[in-house]
């Protein structure tokens, strides 16, 4: 596998670039029914974008946690544990219209279980990992406790990126303990968009994932072909400092060695071996949690994504708060 160049403009590379989507739509007499979007599609480029525009220091702080992690993975540092993992309490605010919208506690916990089981190589499905990746494929161990569910009843009939469902003077939910606590908003975010996260270095009131209620766990309104909580598992990876695994542009850089070069995201459920036009014309990792496939078609993170993600806990990183 090409060791890809790390030298980009530090500043447009944190631009999380998010491919546009196509909803399933039927119009009737001007009416749109719908809602289950034909490929996967998270908002945080735009939430990035807009954030930058509001905090013209975001951008500096973003390029000095790159640097951060860099120095921190050439190091090799040794990740500071708890019982062996890293344990992150999650505390889930549901904003909810309908009964539907106001998800079940057991499909609550289905998505903390869905979390620990990528996160530690315990999916059922991390033994589908191809031999051509075998050698890389990573167990993070990173554990997720549910700490606490919070509920609201709204009138809102979808939320957007806007970050209005983070902040009680806007109908929304205020996190709790962001420093200390990974929050989830589940809600309907509207526009074919299935979740967004907030990258290490943004705001302390705005920190956490958002996830689509259609979206979220493996039971009750989670809806195929995203219906296995692989969103959660995406948008954990990008509140982790993860990029897509293409770069955010064609043949991009993920700042993952171990990732091969991807022309673009992928969709639905690539064929293997799946090759890339990238120099080298490498087999692409299209199994990879950060790549824009179905639920069934992602089960594995990398070795280097895996020293990214433990990165940010050690002393001085954008989340040492949880590990300490």
């Amino acid at each position: 596998m090409k060791k890809k160049v790390f030298m980009l403009c530090i500043a447009s590379v944190f631009l999380i670039g998010c491919e546009s989507d196509e909803k399933i739509e039927s119009e009737s007499a001007g009416v749109e029914t719908m809602s289950v979007s034909a490929k996967r599609k998270c908002a945080s480029d735009e939430v990035l974008k807009d954030q930058m525009a509001t905090d013209p220091g975001l951008s500096k702080r973003i390029s000095d946690i790159e640097n951060f992690t860099q120095q921190k993975i050439q190091q090799n540092f040794q990740s500071r544990l708890v019982n062996g993992v890293i344990e992150i309490p999650v505390v889930v605010n549901v904003l909810y219209r309908t009964a539907a919208e106001n998800i079940s506690q057991a499909q609550i916990q289905s998505q903390i279980d869905v979390l620990n089981k990528d996160f530690n190589a315990t999916n059922s499905d991390f033994n589908n990992v191809p031999t051509l990746f075998a050698g890389v494929k990573a167990n993070v161990g990173i554990r997720f406790v549910l700490d606490q569910v919070v509920r609201k009843s709204t009138n809102k009939t979808s939320w957007g990126t806007r970050d209005a469902m983070k902040k009680t003077n806007q109908g929304g939910l205020n996190p709790l303990s962001p420093t200390t606590k990974l929050n989830l908003w589940v809600c309907t975010i509207g526009g074919g968009i299935l979740g967004y996260a907030q990258f290490p270095g943004g705001s302390s009131a705005t920190d956490g994932v958002v996830i689509d209620s259609k979206y979220f766990g493996t039971t009750g309104t989670a809806t195929y072909p995203y219906n296995l909580g692989r969103t959660g598992t995406h948008e954990v990876g990008h509140w982790m400092n993860l990029r897509h695994i293409w770069g955010d542009a064609t043949c991009g850089n993920d700042f993952c060695a171990d990732t091969p070069s991807h022309n673009a995201a992928n969709y639905g459920a690539p064929a293997y071996p799946h090759y890339s036009s990238c120099s080298g014309n490498p087999v692409e990792m299209t199994m990879n949690y950060m790549d824009y496939v179905d639920d069934r078609a992602m089960f594995m993170f990398s070795n280097d994504q895996k020293s990214r993600m433990l990165a940010i806990f050690q002393p001085g990183g954008p989340r040492y708060s949880f590990a300490q």
